[in-house]
Parts: structure tokens; sequence; C-alpha cells
């Protein structure tokens, strides 16, 4: 990893530190857009031909059926099923406490407001596929949208030889959801925001993916004939910030936990310890070579780098500018600097809370905001699921309270329909 020491850095060269170095907008625009285009006009038929293209998909059984669901849950390791199972458990817990209150407000004499949840009726979740497969996922975002009570939950995730790893289909069984379509990429993202005469369209789509996806997400959230998205989740990354006091295989493994995500991951290590960082890249050598996934480690590595600060304020400055989609608080009063953690899609504090984790079974949500979206995105939940419907009443006597405030207004914006809409009423 490349080193910089903040304080030989213009503002310039700070800010250029912040940008995402695997997004490249152009580029995932020219390809996406074209299959986006395809599928609206041809539906499945054109999914069809970019699975196989792109996935090596063969045949029109693009369904998981009964019986696939079956042979998973039979054919899976114990032991997985248990892990799934009991990390299922924990994010359900979790994520209940979300369920969102109605309430009701009397505004005043003869006026009343409320507020009420319903679930979104149709939502599809995206589950990705390629390097790795990820029925962790499929809990995170299966989970909160049964919570929220949605009506219809269809997954689209990419096949191997025709099949679904039996592990995310058992997770999927994990969270009642049978609607289950093998494919991945741009083209699955298409599939679930368009629609086919076979597959109704969703109104919302959830869930991670490389640039290709989070692109068609975009897109498809732009068009009047797509649907919404939970928010703009790409190639992943964290910031581990550290004292002297933080052991350096600790920060290491938390970095490479990032890395063999993928070759357009980042991971970033700021600190105010010249030896941690020395230490800190040691410990990425010695642990690299046990990777199985070393030579993508390698390529995101490429892609990162290590911040000397002089002070943790300094470096939890540098990091809401950042905004990581992970933040590891790896200091010896890590609870001390919460109230000063202002973007971040999820926190670990502490040296005993690895973002592995909350990647898996503490309970907190893994689909995060990234490339700085955390500024303005929070990670999946339940409210995500859902949409707020306001209501309100008025007696007479109420609407005659609030009569010269409505037509005054309306008055001046010229609007003289709503005036009669409140002076017809009390003549």
């Amino acid at each position: 990893m490349k080193t910089f020491h903040l304080n030989k850095l213009s503002s310039k060269e700070i800010e250029v530190l912040t940008k995402r170095p695997s997004i490249n907008l152009e580029k995932t625009f020219e390809v996406v857009k074209p299959i986006l285009e395809n599928i609206k006009t041809n539906g499945l038929k054109a999914a069809l031909e970019y699975a196989e293209k792109f996935d090596g998909f063969e045949g029109d059984k693009i369904k998981v059926t009964e019986e696939e669901f079956i042979e998973a849950e039979q054919s899976i390791d114990p032991k997985l099923k248990t892990a799934l199972e009991s990390a299922g458990k924990n994010i359900k817990k979790f994520h209940k406490k979300q369920f969102p209150k109605n309430y009701e407000s009397k505004i005043t004499e003869g006026i009343t407001c409320s507020r009420e949840f319903r679930p979104i009726e149709n939502v599809g979740l995206y589950v990705p596929g390629g390097s790795a497969v990820l029925p962790s996922t499929m809990l995170m975002l299966g989970i909160p949208a049964k919570i929220a009570g949605c009506k219809r939950i269809v997954v689209c995730s990419p096949s191997r030889n025709g099949k679904i790893n039996f592990a995310l289909l058992y997770a999927a069984r994990i969270c009642g959801i049978n609607e289950f379509y093998k494919i991945g990429g741009a083209q699955a993202i298409a599939l679930m925001a368009f629609g086919d005469s076979s597959i109704p369209k969703v109104d919302k789509i959830f869930g991670p993916g490389n640039q290709y996806v989070t692109e068609a997400k975009l897109l498809a959230s732009i068009d009047p004939d797509g649907c919404s998205i939970d928010l703009p989740a790409g190639p992943s990354e964290v910031v581990v910030i550290a004292d002297e006091n933080a052991n350096p295989a600790f920060v290491a493994s938390d970095l490479l936990s990032q890395a063999e995500h993928g070759a357009d991951s980042q991971v970033v290590l700021i600190t105010t310890s010249n030896d941690l960082a020395v230490n800190v890249n040691k410990e990425i050598l010695r642990q690299l070579n046990k990777l199985p996934r070393k030579d993508l480690a390698v390529k995101a590595l490429e892609n990162s780098f290590t911040l000397i600060v002089n002070e943790i304020k300094q470096a939890i400055d540098f990091s809401n500018n950042y905004a990581p989609e992970h933040l590891i608080l790896n200091v010896k009063e890590a609870k001390k600097d919460v109230s000063e953690i202002k973007n971040a899609g999820s926190v670990f504090l502490g040296q005993y809370s690895p973002e592995s984790a909350g990647d898996y079974a503490s309970g907190t949500n893994h689909s995060l905001p990234t490339s700085g979206y955390a500024k303005t995105f929070s990670g999946v939940s339940v409210e995500m699921f859902m949409k707020s419907i306001t209501f309100q009443q008025l007696t007479k006597n109420g609407l005659k309270q609030i009569s010269n405030t409505v037509q005054t207004l309306a008055k001046e914006e010229g609007l003289e329909a709503h005036k009669n809409a409140v002076s017809i009423r009390l003549k």
C-alpha cells in the first residue's frame, strides 16, 4: 500500500485521495444502457441472451424450482446450515427493532394529523454471485423485507452451470422466499425493473453489486418505466483508524478482509503511528500469502493507501470526508470518538469488533452505501422496505381555524381554486 503523510498533502491532493479509483461512469454507462434498453423492449428473451453471454447460462428455465430448494436443504452441510440459521436469528433480532411506529398528532381543536407505514408490495433483491457467492447478503435483504411485510419478494443471482449455490437457496428459505431467478448483472436489474409478461416488474430493487450493477440500478431509478432503488452500493471498501495501541495483525486482517472482495475494492489505513504503519504492511504480506483470493486482494491493495496523521481527530475528519462504507475505529478509547463520526455506513468500535462480524452475524446490515454515498444514504433497513402515508381529518371548526392562513397563502401563490376550496366550505 502507498503511504502518504497528511501534513505534506495539499487540499487538492487530499481531495483526490477521497475519490474511488474503481468508478468509471462513462465506461459503465456505455455498457449498461444498451442492456437496459434491450431488456425494456424485449423482456425475458433479451435478458436470457445476456445471461448466456456473461454468465454462461443455457436454456430458458430461469426460475428456481421447488425441487431445487428441497435439494439445497437436503444437501447443505449441517454446520453451514446452523451458521446461517444463527446469523439469521441475530439479524432478525436487530432489525425487528427498526419497525417504524405510526403516530397521530392533534394539531388544534378539530384538526388531527397522522402518519402510518405500509410495506412496499413488490420488491426485488439482488444477491451478487460473481467471484464469491454471498448467502449472507440473502439474509441481510430477505429478513428486513419479510419484517416489513412485503407481499412479493423476488431474488436474482447469477447461476453457475445452471445451478444456484445451495447455501444461497437455503438462506432464501430461511427468509421465506420462493421466487428466485438464475440471472445476475445488469440484466438481472433490468429484468426486475422493467419486467416481462411472465415476470412482473418490481417497485423497488435492493442489493449490492459491482459497478455495472450499480450503474444499472441508477439508470433504472431515473427511467419513468423503471423502479426505485435502495442505495448506490458498489465495490466494497473499509477505512481503519488505528493508534499505537492497535495490534498490527488485527489491522492487517481487517484490511485484507475487504481487499479480497474484488480488484475494484479499496482499503485505507489512517494511523497516528509510523511504526504501526510499517508493521501492518509486514503483516499484510505475511497474511496475504495464505489467502485463496490473493490475486484479487493484491489488485485491490494497488488502489489502496495508508495515511499518517498527527492525531485521531485528523483521522476522523478525513474519514468523514471520505465517507466509508465500513469504518473500524481501532483506538484505545473508541467510544469517546463516536460523536465525531458524521459519515459512515457502519462503524466497528474497538480491537475486537472486526468488520467480518457485521458482514455475517452481529445483527447489523451489511448492504451499505459506498463511493462516498454514506454522506447522504444509510444502510439497508426495515424502513427502506416501507413507505409512509400521512392522513388528516378536519372538522368544520378546525377548517375555520386555519382558513385565513390557507386562503392568504393560496392568494399569494395565485392559486384561486385552492382558496375557493376553503371558502366554499365556510359559506
